[in-house]
């Protein structure tokens, strides 16, 4: 862009500093006022880790129980890292998520906090949530490298690399699902979060459509942990929890959809001059009982304890993913 001009004392132009965009100050004070945010996050990251560590080295993990080659935390601490980088992101896409339907949802008579304090909040855990979501995947990718020895390192850092962020190159177990569900959720959570700041430039009804999408991140996410958790592989108490905490979300969910704040989202009679067209009107309707049927579901899993979770085996399967090799 061309600065404007503006005549020194000495009566010549002297090129004007052009103030920076409004959409650039919000996210740098943003970013500022997540510091607090984040250093939570990586206080609980720490003592997740701590918990993760400790246990494995008890052998009580259930990620020796699934990989039982994994029963030294000094050498696999940067997968146990990932993992609680995992865990904590998780978390932060939880609250996110729900301060987000708090305020696209039917308005609260009264709430703690302003709701301009609210959408700050919103705004800062998905900042880190997406820094956390990053740090579970380079710690993972780390760890590949790591476990590469019989690679050169060039070769070691393209297999940490690829496995990690190329969707569909990782080929082992459930991680052929489960590692492309994870690499969906932080490709879609960047650009979702980041448009916010630039929403007067693409407009706010277009913002808004797309913001939308944000529980698809968090529905990856759940899914990707499920499948590759392997704190929740078993099932046993922290599935079930896992699958609990689903259930509030759905519910936020379901009365979002039920009593938008919009009019224009609201559920009318289709046709007619106030009404929608029938396809809109059908896949709002659809929408809200498959919610519906979401939030019945969770309520049963939860009821009859079938979560999708094995038994935990008596004895360690033998197999390892890959062949592991030492120096």
């Amino acid at each position: 862009m061309v600065s404007e001009a503006r005549p020194d004392e000495g009566g010549t132009a002297a090129p004007r500093r052009q103030r920076p965009s409004a959409d650039r100050i919000a996210l740098r004070g943003d970013l500022r006022s997540a510091l607090p945010d984040a250093s939570a996050a990586v206080v609980l990251t720490g003592a997740v880790f701590a918990f993760l560590y400790v246990r494995m080295d008890s052998g009580d993990s259930a990620t020796v129980a699934v990989m039982p080659f994994m029963d030294d935390p000094g050498a696999y601490w940067m997968y146990l890292l990932s993992q609680a980088f995992g865990w904590s992101g998780l978390l932060w896409a939880w609250g996110t998520v729900m301060l987000g339907l708090l305020l696209s949802g039917p308005r609260p008579a009264r709430l703690p906090v302003s709701r301009q304090v609210l959408e700050r909040w919103h705004r800062t855990t998905s900042l880190t949530t997406m820094a956390l979501m990053f740090a579970h995947a380079l710690m993972f990718a780390a760890e590949l490298v790591r476990y590469e020895t019989n690679l050169t390192w060039a070769e070691r850092l393209w297999a940490g690399f690829a496995d990690t962020f190329v969707p569909g190159w990782y080929d082992s177990g459930t991680g052929r699902i489960a590692i492309p569900l994870g690499q969906g959720a932080l490709y879609l959570a960047v650009p979702l979060g980041l448009l916010f700041y630039v929403r007067h430039r693409i407009g706010a009804n277009t913002w808004r459509r797309l913001h939308r999408f944000v529980i698809v991140v968090y529905v990856l996410s759940v899914w990707h942990t499920l499948l590759y958790g392997t704190n929740v592989w078993y099932g046993e108490w922290p599935r079930t929890l896992l699958w609990l905490l689903q259930l509030p979300v759905a519910v936020l969910l379901l009365l979002r959809l039920l009593r938008p704040a919009r009019r224009a989202e609201r559920l009318d009679a289709p046709g007619g001059r106030a009404g929608v067209a029938w396809p809109v009107w059908s896949a709002r309707a659809a929408g809200r009982i498959a919610v519906g049927a979401v939030v019945v579901g969770l309520v049963v899993v939860a009821a009859s304890g079938r979560d999708g979770g094995r038994d935990r085996p008596a004895e360690p399967p033998a197999t390892v993913p890959h062949a592991h090799e030492t120096e």
